[in-house]
């Protein structure tokens, strides 16, 4: 990427600076105060912010100011924050359990009936994922979509056996992919191609993964890496992966879990053939919340191999109970069991809020948040160098809404983690070395963004 993409939002946030005449620093809480003005989260009152008396009891005499004080949440990679609306819609549900019973399953005051729950969260999930209606099922959990969809789109056979995947991947992908191959009779240190980072590097280059799926050529049976890496926020070049997977006769897939909400995607003209995705990080789903998934719509005659339940039988004669299996096309097709009401309901009411904009507003609005964090963790660091590192790429487009941190080993990210958090900024560890940063664009806000510097920067 050109140098001036790289700098795009930095030298937005600069122009918006001179043109209010503010210092060339944008160090200041005036200039935070200005971006807000400029851009404002606009949806912020969508949610429920956590005070920090409700997160820490360690809170310094100097700071019992804080304490009926909103926390500064920087953690929606991790779990998103509670919508307002979804207090109201799951206590409707629970109304109608306790007004009607089973009858709340066709006959239901809001027009949510819970025999089709799951239909109230499907355009909105396909919108966000690039997709078609039918290509989505919001269903069971993340892992577990893995493996009901590696039923359809893992056929190992003796030459043609392995999988392409990201060395140090979110360890249940690592757990579910090699039980995988060992399920099929295979060693997970044959079949399993793990690709690192160069040494003294911490992000994949693309030309690596793509080298490297050439190499192992029609060997590969299966390309699967997340969207975005957990760990170090690298936002990867999805079309590019599933081009070059298909040209050497693989199928491709993604997890999706720190890239659905966070980064719009295209996963239909990308021409992905699978993916699943979790709903409590940037879809602000609720903890441990539903999951979802997609299947191209290409598959749809090509009658893949999956495992069956009652719910992915066509609904005009599910009832019918005669036990013969008519299959839905497309995505419901997967679906085993009927969606839990209350989870399913709690995702709609964030959906909402995401029904409001659109991921190309609130990308936009996300480079800017993390630009600006970037260049404060610069400041900081020319002011203390040594101490920490980003490790998140630096070029805007290679990531989302996140920026990790790595700190000098010896506990110093611990003691840092605890002290943010004393001073009510919430943020992610992950062991040994590294605070995860993000600023979601739907709540977040360059203010907030600023008081993290304050807080590091006092901390440090």
């Amino acid at each position: 990427m050109a140098s001036s993409s790289v700098h795009a939002p930095l030298s937005k946030l600069r122009s918006v600076a001179a043109a209010h005449g503010l210092s060339t620093s944008l160090a200041s809480a005036a200039f935070a105060v200005r971006m807000d003005s400029e851009l404002p989260a606009v949806y912020r009152a969508d949610f429920s912010f956590p005070h920090v008396s409700d997160i820490t009891k360690n809170i310094h005499p100097s700071r019992a100011h804080l304490h009926t004080a909103d926390a500064v949440y920087m953690i929606g990679n991790s779990l998103g924050l509670m919508p307002v609306a979804t207090r109201r819609l799951i206590n409707e549900e629970l109304d109608v359990w306790s007004a009607r019973g089973v009858n709340g399953h066709f006959d239901h005051p809001h027009n949510r009936p819970w025999v089709s729950v799951d239909d109230n969260v499907l355009d909105e999930s396909a919108r966000i994922v690039g997709a078609n209606r039918s290509e989505i099922a919001i269903m069971n959990t993340l892992t577990s979509n893995l493996h009901f969809l590696l039923i359809s789109f893992y056929h190992p056979t003796p030459t043609r056996f392995k999988i392409v995947m990201e060395a140090k991947a979110f360890p249940s992908d690592a757990f579910a992919f090699a039980s995988q191959v060992q399920f099929h009779g295979f060693k997970a240190t044959d079949a399993i191609v793990e690709i690192a980072p160069r040494d003294g590097e911490f992000n994949l280059r693309i030309e690596d993964i793509i080298a490297t799926i050439e190499r192992e050529g029609d060997s590969v049976a299966l390309v699967l890496f997340s969207g975005v890496q957990y760990y170090t926020g690298q936002f990867f070049d999805l079309k590019r992966i599933t081009d070059a997977g298909h040209a050497v006769g693989a199928r491709v897939g993604f997890d999706l879990a720190h890239a659905v909400g966070n980064v719009p995607l295209s996963l239909h003209d990308w021409d992905v053939d699978f993916a699943a995705w979790c709903t409590y990080k940037y879809l602000n789903g609720g903890p441990g919340n539903i999951g979802g998934a997609f299947v191209h719509s290409k598959h749809d005659s090509e009658n893949l191999p999956r495992f069956a339940g009652w719910w992915g039988s066509d609904p005009t004669t599910k009832f019918t109970m005669d036990n013969q299996f008519h299959g839905i096309p497309g995505a419901a097709g997967y679906r085993v069991s009927n969606p839990s009401v209350l989870a399913t309901t709690s995702l709609l009411g964030s959906l909402q809020t995401f029904a409001k904009t659109s991921m190309y507003e609130l990308r936009a609005r996300s480079l800017l948040l993390t630009a600006y964090l970037e260049y404060l963790l610069q400041e900081l660091d020319v002011e203390k160098p040594g101490v920490f590192r980003i490790i998140t790429p630096s070029d805007p487009e290679a990531r989302g809404s996140q920026l990790s941190i790595l700190f000098v080993p010896g506990g110093t990210m611990e003691r840092v983690f605890d002290a943010l958090l004393e001073r009510g900024v919430v943020t992610d560890e992950r062991r040994p070395d590294v605070i995860r940063i993000s600023p979601v664009p739907l709540y977040c806000t360059f203010l907030d963004v600023f008081k993290v510097y304050e807080a590091l920067k006092e901390v440090i």
